[in-house]
């Protein structure tokens, strides 16, 4: 009697599951019909990006400039410029800039390249150094570049060096403070919060602990410290002298020597700027303009100069939708890896042991892949996801595909051990390295839970039961995990000694956790050769005796639906103004202080064993 109700039951069931998927599609289909006609509208032929004849390129370049940009929800940043939000952390991908400025070099519409620094964050020297390349390749033509600015800098300044001419505001700022690694330090307040902090580290120049059972920088970390960023500041002079054509005794490195020359234009920063060459003319925004237009041919009584910007300008190189890599062709495959290293899974713009490995596992079991590139971006972190990488480099090896390491800014610790297998490695003069050591930290909270009347107790079946942040660490749990750090540092010096064919005690002796500049790591033989990551891929090629080969940039691959969303929004994004925040000093610190603590959260070893410099970090 009730099979035939059942029935009816489940076909009513059916019918109205298929009319709710039918309204489900059906809506989707107008929303996305409504998304296009918006994205045409606004994209629409009265918005296409033209570039005019004697065109001035902006280089207006708005956040930090990284190698691989971290990822982002399309729709999020697309209606926070909708809305006028600005952005947290902007970042521009240094390949775009590449590609804009050789575009811009050989395209005869643009006449001259105009530096408007302003807005750019943090870059690292390497980066600017690549930048700086292409900058004397556009100079070499015989088009001009000019800098202008309110305010540079030190960064900005490296890059407008390269300029023709640097024109400066004159109430603008430019004094050149050096490079400097200064970090917060936490022993009283762990104290003064009754925190228990186990600390377990191998290598006298490990200073990625020192922050949590210091209130200073010890001596051993002030020596290492102090050697690398006086590479890193010689080379920046260098440079910066040659360009501007005087001598490195320019740099005025002393508050003696500042303070008279300050004195001497009547506390002028500006006029100072002006009289010590770091700039050739000061010109008020007004000046500016009527300048461009001068040099660009334009008439006085003209609103403006023709000209474009940089988010316009690579708007016009970049195809609405990717085109697929070609096939059954030999192919150098590029793999990127930046950011922290982290165990698992992890977005783009970080590195995680398994989305690395698998990225590194793609180009092995492509066949048209001969060699591969593992451009190294990166300060370290899990020990274990370090390892799971550097595992698949191996594979790649064992599999007759050579492997070269391209370091950028940083290759420090964790990213020292995924490039030392790496059958040549290629760095930057300005690359950080080294920092060949093991650390574990891990803090319990017992007696700050015991002040507001929280504790901890139970049974367990063995000595290491039940362990958590709200019990101390015995002691037999502690020797293990020493051990385990000792063991760690053992594998990375052998990894080393196997990889560079040297000995254990040469290894040993220029470890210990201590940090090198790429062209001292040239020297003691951690790296081959100096170098781009142009450099790197032609060798790659060479050792995999291609004569003629494409370059093939892996990356994780997104869902159709997420490549749909990013190609309709990032391309309505591109179309609306950009935008910046501008922190004061105070909202810097804060931010900085915030910053290393979410980073400690993040740290995710399963034996909460890392290798990872964070004195990398400059000021």
């Amino acid at each position: 009697m009730d099979e035939k109700p059942n029935l009816f039951k489940r076909i009513f069931l059916n019918f109205f599951r298929v009319i709710n998927i039918s309204r489900k599609v059906i809506i989707n289909l107008i929303f996305f019909g409504i998304l296009v006609l918006f994205i045409a509208s606004i994209s629409n032929d009265k918005n296409t990006i033209i570039v005019e004849n004697n065109s001035a390129l902006i280089l207006d370049l708005n956040g930090d400039i990284v190698e691989q940009k971290q990822q982002v929800d399309p729709i999020e940043a697309f209606m926070n410029e909708a809305l006028g939000q600005s952005e947290e952390n902007p970042e521009v991908l240094l390949a775009d800039i590449i590609k804009v400025i050789k575009s811009a070099t050989t395209d005869n519409r643009i006449t001259t390249l105009i530096l408007k620094l302003d807005k750019l964050n943090r870059s690292g020297l390497t980066k600017m150094s690549i930048i700086s390349d292409e900058l004397e390749a556009f100079k070499a033509t015989g088009k001009q570049i000019i800098a202008i600015g309110e305010n540079f800098t030190q960064d900005q300044y490296y890059l407008a060096s390269y300029a023709n001419e640097i024109w400066l505001d004159p109430n603008g700022w430019l004094i050149l403070d050096g490079y400097g690694s200064y970090q917060l330090y936490y022993k009283s307040a762990i104290e003064k919060l009754a925190i228990t902090p186990y600390i377990f580290r191998v290598g006298t120049y490990k200073s990625a602990v020192e922050p949590y059972m210091r209130d200073d920088m010890s001596p051993q970390a002030k020596e290492a410290n102090q050697l690398w960023l006086n590479d890193l500041w010689i080379h920046y002079k260098t440079n910066v002298a040659t360009q501007r054509g005087f001598d490195i005794s320019n740099f005025d490195e002393n508050a003696e020597t500042l303070i008279s020359k300050l004195e001497a234009v009547n506390g002028d920063i500006a006029q100072y700027a002006l009289n010590n060459s770091w700039v050739d003319e000061l010109k008020s925004r007004h000046d500016v303009e009527t300048s461009l237009k001068a040099r660009l041919g334009v008439s006085d009584t003209s609103d403006t100069y023709t000209s474009i910007n940089f988010r316009d300008y690579l708007s016009t190189l970049n195809l609405a939708f990717p085109m697929p890599h070609a096939v059954n062709t030999d192919k150098v495959a590029i793999v990127v890896a930046k950011g922290t290293i982290l165990n698992g899974t992890q977005k783009t713009g970080t590195i995680g042991g398994d989305s690395t490995a698998k990225l590194l596992q793609q180009a092995r079991e492509d066949d048209n892949v001969k060699a591969v590139v593992l451009r190294v971006d990166s300060p370290g972190g899990s020990a274990f996801a370090s390892e799971i990488i550097r595992q698949e480099v191996e594979l790649l090896k064992q599999a007759g595909k050579p492997v070269v390491a391209s370091m950028g800014t940083y290759a420090a610790s964790g990213g020292y051990w995924i490039s030392a297998p790496a059958d040549k490695i290629y760095a930057a003069p300005t690359t950080i390295t080294g920092s060949i050591g093991i650390f574990g930290l891990m803090m319990t909270f017992e007696n700050a839970l015991s002040k507001l009347g929280v504790f901890t107790d139970g049974v367990g079946t063995t000595e290491f039961a039940g362990f958590s942040p709200t019990r101390p660490l015995s002691e037999g749990v502690s020797k293990i995990i020493q051990m385990n750090v000792n063991k760690g540092y053992q594998d990375f010096i052998t990894l080393v000694a196997e990889n560079r064919n040297m000995t254990l005690e040469q290894v040993d002796a220029i470890a210990q956790g201590r940090v090198w500049s790429g062209t001292k790591a040239k020297e003691l033989g951690l790296v081959d050769e100096l170098g781009g990551l142009e450099d790197a891929i032609n060798e790659a090629a060479t050792l995999a005796k291609l004569a003629d080969f494409d370059t093939w940039l892996i990356e994780k691959e997104l869902s159709p639906k997420d490549l749909f969303m990013k190609n309709v929004f990032g391309q309505a994004t591109a179309l609306l103004p950009s935008s910046i925040i501008t922190l004061s000093p105070l909202e810097k610190s804060i931010a900085k202080l915030k910053s290393e603590l979410e980073h400690l959260s993040y740290l995710n070893d399963p034996k909460s064993t890392y290798t990872l410099c964070i004195s990398c970090e400059i000021d």
